[in-house]
């Protein structure tokens, strides 16, 4: 499992296990927090082609997946 700083999680960069449409590189855009300001969700923007995906952001804390 890898260690994520909340503070630092805005703008950090993300590398993909198994790349689906060559979309391999990955960057955090935005955070979605609750009304308590906890992080529940992140976007994130692809690097070759600017697409956003919005996903849990403790699916990135699993080395394994995605």
């Amino acid at each position: 499992m890898n260690q994520i700083n909340p503070n630092k999680f805005l703008r950090s960069k993300w590398t993909a296990v198994t790349p689906k449409q060559k979309e391999r590189h990955f960057m955090v855009t935005k955070l979605i927090r609750a009304e308590n300001e906890d992080i529940i969700a992140c976007e994130l923007e692809t690097v070759i082609n600017n697409h956003i995906y919005e996903l849990n952001w403790q699916v990135l804390k699993d080395s394994s997946c995605c």
